[in-house]
């Protein structure tokens, strides 16, 4: 198991991850100083653990947003592969249309080439 040094507010906190991710929560804990940082910028050191929770309530806010967002990209995106379908279905209906137009128009050529043939015989 990994072990991570993360400073956060001028503290060092021990943190263990999986081996492999020391540097991905290394970078977690800077994102969360630097959230911490700007609160204590904002409210002064009213200790570690309101700031902590401050920051964690900043946090999941943004969470929930961009839950938010995903949810209706999510949802766009699904329209957008329903009305794509339906496309398609129209599209292979106009192009059927359009073969049974075009051998239409053929069955007349021939038609019209056989009366040709016949009226110089």
């Amino acid at each position: 198991m990994g072990k991570v040094s993360i400073n956060v507010n001028g503290r060092a906190f021990a943190v263990g991850c999986e081996d492999g991710e020391e540097e991905a929560v290394a970078e977690l804990g800077r994102q969360f100083d630097q959230h911490v940082s700007t609160l204590a910028d904002q409210v002064g050191q009213i200790g570690d653990l309101r700031l902590f929770l401050m920051a964690a309530l900043v946090l999941a806010d943004e969470l929930r947003e961009s839950k938010r967002a995903a949810a209706k990209l999510q949802a766009r995106i699904d329209e957008l592969e329903s009305s794509g379908a339906e496309g398609a279905r129209q599209g292979a209906s106009a192009t059927r249309n359009a073969a049974k137009a075009l051998d239409q128009a053929a069955m007349r050529i021939e038609k019209i080439a056989q009366q040709l043939d016949q009226g110089e015989s």
